[in-house]
């Protein structure tokens, strides 16, 4: 996997005169160039800085809205309720009385490991861009002090690690998740937005509809590799196993599928 930064095509920019100290401050915190007006930037994605929040936002004609992480919005509350998330925590193994610690590997913008934490499970998220484990940790501490007490509980279960995953060592026990950059999983221009954003961020040039599955791949290689009772892999509904490796069984909802590995047995 490539050492991806994103000095090279992310600026920094203020919404207003007052988030001008904060956005100078978190630019060289990044490493990143601070410019006054993003619209007009040649750079393909804007971090936005506001006094108490922070957005990512495509550069281009007529681009989308942009793109927070917040564990505490009401999309997050509404995606409690549903079934996927029952669903993520079958594959990873949760149930009464097991005490699970899962390695996010591929965290982006740390929804499943929210969702994981939310199920009671230890969650490190890890992320290879400094940008967005800086937004993740920003979430992380905005929802420890959120108003909803399971929101702040779930905030507690979560640690961020700003590294290449294929570098590290899982410890031992741990269940290791993958969710790769696959192909549009949905119909919404949310889902849309949010995708395009990470390719972006990853200096990703294939449109929509094209796959990185040859990074993908040897990420699998790495997670099978590790002292691990489980790998999970979600995968769209209809597509191959991931490199051509048969999971040990597979669990389907209606749009994605999370495929497990099975190497050992859950404590």
């Amino acid at each position: 996997m490539n050492n991806i930064t994103a000095a090279d095509h992310v600026v920094v920019a203020a919404v207003s005169s007052s988030a001008f100290g904060r956005a100078s401050h978190i630019a060289k915190q990044l490493t990143l160039p601070l410019v006054s007006d993003w619209r007009v930037s040649t750079a393909a994605i804007a971090l936005l800085i506001d006094i108490d929040s922070a957005a990512l936002q495509l550069i281009r004609p007529r681009p989308p809205g942009p793109v927070m992480i917040d564990f505490a919005s009401p999309r997050m509350e509404y995606r409690r309720k549903g079934g996927q998330n029952e669903l993520l925590g079958r594959a990873v193994g949760v149930r009464q009385g097991r005490s699970l610690t899962i390695l996010d590997a591929t965290a982006g913008l740390g929804r499943d490991a929210f969702v994981l934490a939310d199920l009671g499970c230890r969650v490190m998220l890890v992320e290879q861009l400094p940008i967005l484990a800086w937004l993740l940790n920003e979430a992380l501490a905005a929802a420890q002090i959120s108003a909803s007490e399971h929101v702040r509980a779930a905030a507690k279960r979560m640690q961020v690690r700003c590294a290449n995953s294929m570098f590290l060592t899982a410890e031992s026990g741990v269940v290791i998740y993958l969710d790769p950059m696959f192909p549009d999983r949905g119909h919404s221009a949310a889902v849309k937005k949010e995708l395009a954003v990470l390719q972006a961020l990853h200096g990703d040039n294939a449109t929509i509809g094209q796959s990185i599955s040859a990074t993908d791949e040897q990420l699998l290689e790495w997670a099978l590799a590790q002292s691990t009772p489980r790998v999970v892999v979600k995968r769209p509904l209809r597509a191959a196993p991931l490199g051509g490796k048969a999971p040990s069984h597979a669990i389907a909802g209606k749009a994605v599928r999370f495929d497990v590995y099975v190497l050992g047995n859950l404590a």
